[in-house]
């Protein structure tokens, strides 16, 4: 269960089983050189089978980058205050600059 409203959303990324145990850092995009966040992808079983994701809770309205390693984005996310916000692990990391 996820505690949001407010100002505080929530994060979930999916992916693959073979991304699990991996940490996966978020950073906000207008906080340049800020904290990076990080969570593990964990397997999670469910009444309609199992998925693997990377649960970030408590996190402050705004627009994220998913890092697929220390320096290239996956893409980005907005979490809004009161919801939780959803993106889907890329199959390759994101070619914008």
């Amino acid at each position: 269960m996820l505690d949001v409203g407010g100002d505080t959303g929530a994060l979930i990324i999916y992916t693959g089983r073979d991304q699990h145990g991996r940490e996966i850092e978020i950073s906000r995009v207008d906080q340049a050189g800020a904290v990076r966040t990080h969570s593990a992808v964990r397997e999670r079983i469910v009444r309609d089978g199992v998925f693997h994701s990377a649960v970030y809770p408590d996190l402050t309205s705004g627009v994220y980058t998913v890092w697929w390693d220390e320096e290239t984005p996956a893409g980005t996310i907005s979490v809004n205050g009161g919801s939780i916000a959803e993106f889907v692990w890329p199959t390759s990391p994101s070619r914008s600059t």
